[in-house]
């Protein structure tokens, strides 16, 4: 189907981890997107990048294996080395087998330092979803976009400075515009202000045909 098919599909979503959304997600996106688009208008790459950041949710629904919500949303983190404490929920990783692998648990576990996020593995959820899906089907998005998709819910690498000897001086250069979405426009920013849907459209079907192939492969 196509991406905006599925900004579509998410109107029967609301995440229940999301701590100021009770509207339909493709509101979520479109309000990310517009005022991105008021900030930054000669950033179209980065428009939609904000329309798709969440689009991996698409989980959720029956169609995509209705996936329940704690494998889907929340916060994400790297696998393979020790978990950081500034991760959310720390506590419980006592009951994951890998917290007690020597393999796993120290600083570095299987990686070698400043080896770029490129190299990581990540936990599973929406934001590692569609990047793969992203990448999958040969967007032309920038590497910049393709980072704040796949980490806007890593909060302990770009909200607490956690795990900053995973990453290299690309991963450095791509963090503001992290930063910029993270602070700016994705949590805490939404507003009871609907965006008009059917006005705004064209002008995101023209960028998703710019960036991606008329039908993704999902």
């Amino acid at each position: 189907m196509s991406l905006w098919e599925c900004c579509e599909l998410l109107n029967e979503f609301i995440d229940e981890s999301d701590p100021d959304l009770d509207e339909p997600q493709i509101q979520h996106l479109l309000q990310s997107a517009e005022a991105i688009r008021r900030d930054y208008p000669d950033e179209d790459w980065f428009h939609l990048t904000a329309l798709t950041h969440d689009l991996g949710k698409v989980l959720l629904h029956p169609s995509f294996g209705g996936e329940p919500q704690w494998c889907v949303v929340g916060d994400t983190f790297p696998l393979g080395c020790a978990f950081d404490e500034s991760v959310v929920h720390h506590r419980f990783f006592k009951d994951n087998p890998d917290s007690n692998n020597p393999k796993y648990n120290t600083k570095l576990g299987v990686y070698s330092e400043n080896c770029g996020l490129d190299n990581v593995t990540m936990s599973w959820g929406h934001d590692e979803y569609m990047y793969m899906v992203a990448k999958a089907n040969n967007t032309t998005l920038p590497p910049a976009a393709l980072f704040v998709i796949r980490f806007h819910s890593f909060y302990a690498m770009h909200r607490s400075g956690a795990y900053q000897y995973l990453m290299n001086e690309e991963d450095e250069k791509m963090l503001k515009w992290l930063h910029i979405f993270n602070t700016k426009y994705d949590l805490y920013t939404k507003s009871k202000v609907l965006i008009d849907v059917e006005k705004v459209k064209p002008y995101y079907l023209s960028l998703i045909e710019k960036y991606f192939p008329a039908k993704l492969k999902w």
